[in-house]
């Protein structure tokens, strides 16, 4: 991606941010508390652009995408928020996270599944994530995740979209191991293995392929949601 077509996406972001202030929250990019301002949700947006719609803390953000980069299993997704913090999204897993309280980087995802064959399955599937872990550089963090198709929840941050006619899937944290200083100091597996389960709502119909909504913890106290977030959602009717 150039840089001025970064710059013309941070902007974009940024003119939508208004008047956010910094903190330690994840992702502030908007100063609107969910349920309590439509600020974000009635946006006119940049037809020229991609979002995602995050919820984090009671607060609603909007990410555009930046960039799409190659990759043998698969384009991850670049996203930027105003504030510069980055996610990575590959086939609907997180693939990265910077700039944020906790970050996630050199995300190692193998080659997994088809969504609609994991959705065939009448066992969880089993599979390692690698990833380093900042603070405290936790690195080569090896995940053993066990997913399983499960009914759409009672209550999620989806919005405008009929859960019932998703797919959706749960995805736990079976166990973990720790490289880096928080091994050298005796902290074991460490706070990673307790990490809360995610979950994504994908779109098999059609052919199709489709994670629209996913909910996702980088540290046991830092969780949010995410959904694609067409233009026709917001203020563009």
């Amino acid at each position: 991606m150039t840089i001025r077509a970064l710059a013309a996406v941070l902007s974009l972001v940024a003119a939508l941010s208004g008047c956010s202030t910094a903190g330690n929250a994840i992702l502030q990019t908007l100063p609107y508390a969910y349920g309590r301002s439509p600020g974000v949700d009635n946006a006119r947006l940049n037809p020229n652009f991609r979002y995602l719609r995050l919820t984090i803390g009671g607060r609603v953000v909007l990410l555009a995408l930046g960039d799409v980069d190659s990759h043998p299993r698969g384009p991850i997704e670049v996203w930027y928020s105003a504030e510069r913090e980055v996610l990575r999204l590959q086939n609907g897993r997180l693939a990265g996270a910077v700039g944020l309280t906790t970050e996630w980087r050199n995300v190692a995802l193998p080659e997994l599944l088809p969504w609609s064959v994991a959705a065939r399955a009448d066992r969880a599937i089993r599979w390692t994530r690698t990833r380093d872990v900042m603070p405290g550089y936790r690195f080569g963090v090896n995940d053993v995740l066990s997913l399983r198709v499960v009914e759409a929840p009672q209550r999620s941050a989806l919005q405008g979209l009929d859960a019932q006619r998703l797919t959706w899937f749960e995805e736990r944290v079976e166990s973990g191991r720790v490289a880096g200083l928080s091994a050298v100091f005796g902290d074991g597996i460490g706070a990673e293995a307790v990490l809360p389960p995610a979950r994504y709502a994908v779109d098999l119909q059609g052919g199709q392929e489709t994670v629209v909504y996913g909910e996702q913890c980088l540290a046991p106290e830092l969780c949010f949601t995410w959904q694609r977030w067409p233009v026709q959602a917001g203020g563009q009717k």
